[in-house]
């Protein structure tokens, strides 16, 4: 056990102060005590001044030791004060060690999910793009395409070493009317193979027109069919159209003074004046006209680019100035003198 806490007074902390000058250049600093006994130092209350008054102060050690017990009680003192202040600071606001190694724990655990998450998607994605690429409708198409002519060919070679005739062998999967389509389909498209180049505008006019009807769609029978029976009620209702059953219970108007089928101001002639379009046909008839604006503007813009508008005008139309820039790429080599010397004006 350490001696017991001496009283601090100022004769003594003179005393001691001394002392402390005088055997710290003669004598070596002990060894600081055990941690028990620092911990034992430390947990013990300190003595209140009461106490210390009420209670005897211990026997002075003897005056032959003096020396040696002097340091020790020193060190034990600071270290006592220091340990005083380390427990009576305040609370800092560090989280505990637990605490923040929980929080790592945590964050390393969502981060360890999230990297096996990422990686099950892009092997998902990866793998869905393998079976698209794969399942291609293009390259399918093409394949069967490519896997019919192969067996057609197959079939043709066989029958041939044969000698049986292909085409009448091949007419007999097909019906009359089938063949009889498919016939004039054919002969239709050897007949169109080679009408692609520029030959007339009225040629071009009904191209775009039979391109124009096809994409109308097919016609509203039942709304004509609609309109048809109102008319000839209407017209039965004024008198100028009789419904006559026949024998055979079908209906048949029969128009009596010729004004209703026959012209001259009648019902039909005045229904094309006073006819009116649905909305549905006008905004087609819009979509269409924009349409081939913007087609035109297009191709307008691409020519503009690729041939600039920088130069002399040479032209009066399109089909015009592509036939003098065929002529320049032959005859410019031939005629460039003669061009520069009418511009001089030093042509004879």
């Amino acid at each position: 056990m350490p001696p017991a806490k001496k009283r601090k007074t100022a004769a003594s902390a003179k005393a001691r102060k001394g002392d402390h000058v005088v055997t710290a250049t003669t004598e070596p600093t002990p060894p600081s005590p055990p941690p028990a006994d620092e911990a034992q130092t430390v947990a013990a209350p300190e003595p209140s001044e009461e106490a210390s008054t009420s209670t005897p102060a211990p026997a002075p050690a003897p005056a032959s030791a003096p020396a040696a017990e002097e340091p020790q009680a020193q060190a034990q003192e600071q270290e006592q004060e220091q340990k005083q202040e380390d427990t009576t600071a305040p609370e800092t606001a560090t989280p505990a060690p637990s605490v923040s190694v929980q929080e790592r724990m945590a964050r390393f655990r969502a981060l360890q999910t999230r990297a096996k998450s990422s990686s099950a998607s892009n092997l998902s994605a990866a793998q869905t793009e393998a079976h698209r690429l794969a399942n291609d409708p293009a390259q399918l198409t093409t394949i069967q395409r490519k896997s019919a002519i192969a067996s057609n060919k197959l079939l043709k070679a066989d029958i041939e070493d044969e000698g049986g005739d292909f085409e009448r062998k091949r007419a007999w999967d097909w019906t009359v009317d089938e063949s009889e389509k498919w016939d004039r389909r054919v002969a239709k498209k050897d007949r169109h193979r080679d009408d692609i180049a520029f030959a007339d505008y009225r040629r071009e006019a009904n191209k775009v027109y039979k391109r124009q009807l096809k994409n109308l769609g097919d016609p509203d029978l039942e709304r004509y069919t609609r309109e048809k029976m109102r008319a000839i009620e209407e017209a039965a209702a004024r008198g100028t159209l009789e419904l006559v059953e026949t024998e055979d219970g079908e209906m048949v108007a029969v128009d009596k003074d010729g004004t209703f089928y026959g012209g001259g101001g009648g019902d039909v002639i005045s229904s094309f004046a006073d006819n009116k379009p649905d909305k549905k046909a006008v905004d087609r008839l819009v979509g269409e006209m924009k349409k081939a604006e913007d087609v035109a503007a297009k191709k307008r813009k691409e020519r503009l680019a690729k041939n600039g508008d920088d130069g002399d005008v040479t032209y009066i139309n399109d089909k015009n100035k592509q036939f003098n820039q065929k002529l320049a790429r032959f005859y410019n080599k031939y005629t460039a003198e003669i061009r520069d010397s009418f511009e001089r004006g030093t042509m004879i």
